[in-house]
């Protein structure tokens, strides 16, 4: 297990998001994805990978709107798999079920992309080994080229068949559409204590805790100055970020009121909202 999705590093670990029909999101989720339901009410349901605990909630909003484009808000979360041998069965069982995917080679990582039914952009990654991974002044070396289908399906083990998520899965990380990256990244780098590891040009960037290659990305690819969604669209609720202890905690609540942000509480949680309205729960 990696050290970047536990403590002392500051990490993703929950991602809340809206769906236009709770049954067919929760065929698909269990189906296609491998998720298993953890609970469920009549408008809403956390699904698990180890049975314990919550990774996605999918809810359905009243009055629900399809999704909006060219708005901000989720780009794709992303769900890390422990093993290679895990994107193999997974990538096995999106081909026998002609599922469309997109894939990418990104150095750090070798990751399928595809979209649930109300096109919540959805990425299932394994990471490289970090000793594998560039780093040069600070930034860590990322691209998109293509993903080698055959060495991926190579690393199959014989007669080993799909069941849906290994209990070791993670909330990987989040990429978001924001409307401005200079406000965006004096929010989450001085105010929620990220550092930016990698730039691409100007339209999007990288950010992580402890020398991951990234736990959240942004960019501007809907347009500077995109709106924000509406409240009952489909699309992202909120995400959850981890930090260390109560002291991190109340040190970036202080940093965050610094850049301007808000903190407010909200069932026994706080909450803060990016510039481009992004809601995060701040845990510890």
């Amino acid at each position: 297990m990696n050290n970047f999705h536990t403590k002392p590093t500051t990490y993703v670990d929950h991602v809340k998001i809206k769906v236009s029909d709770l049954q067919r999101s929760l065929r698909f989720y269990q189906e296609v994805i491998g998720f298993q339901i953890l609970e469920t009410t009549d408008t809403s349901a956390k699904l698990t990978a180890d049975g314990k605990t919550t990774l996605l909630t999918i809810e359905q909003p009243e009055n629900v709107k399809p999704k909006q484009r060219r708005t901000t808000g989720l780009y794709h979360f992303a769900i890390l798999l422990p093993n290679r041998s895990d994107l193999a069965n997974i990538l096995t069982h999106f081909i026998d079920h002609n599922i469309q995917i997109g894939a990418s080679d990104h150095l750090v990582s070798e990751a399928i992309y595809l979209s649930d039914p109300d096109g919540n952009g959805i990425e299932v990654y394994i990471d490289r080994d970090p000793s594998e991974w560039e780093w040069n002044n600070g930034e860590v070396a990322m691209t998109v080229d293509p993903l080698n289908f055959r060495g991926v399906l190579s690393s199959k083990k014989e007669n080993e068949l799909w069941q849906g998520l290994p209990p070791e899965t993670v909330m990987g990380h989040i990429h978001l559409h924001v409307s401005d990256l200079e406000k965006t990244e004096e929010f989450y780098s001085k105010g929620l204590g990220f550092d930016v590891v990698c730039r691409f040009g100007s339209q999007a960037l990288f950010i992580s805790s402890n020398q991951y290659h990234h736990h959240i990305g942004l960019n501007t690819w809907n347009g500077v100055g995109a709106p924000s969604p509406s409240k009952n669209s489909v699309g992202l609720d909120h995400f959850s970020i981890v930090l260390p202890s109560h002291e991190s905690r109340i040190e970036v609540v202080a940093n965050l009121e610094k850049v301007g942000a808000s903190v407010r509480e909200e069932n026994e949680g706080l909450i803060t909202t990016d510039p481009s309205g992004n809601d995060i729960y701040l845990k510890v």
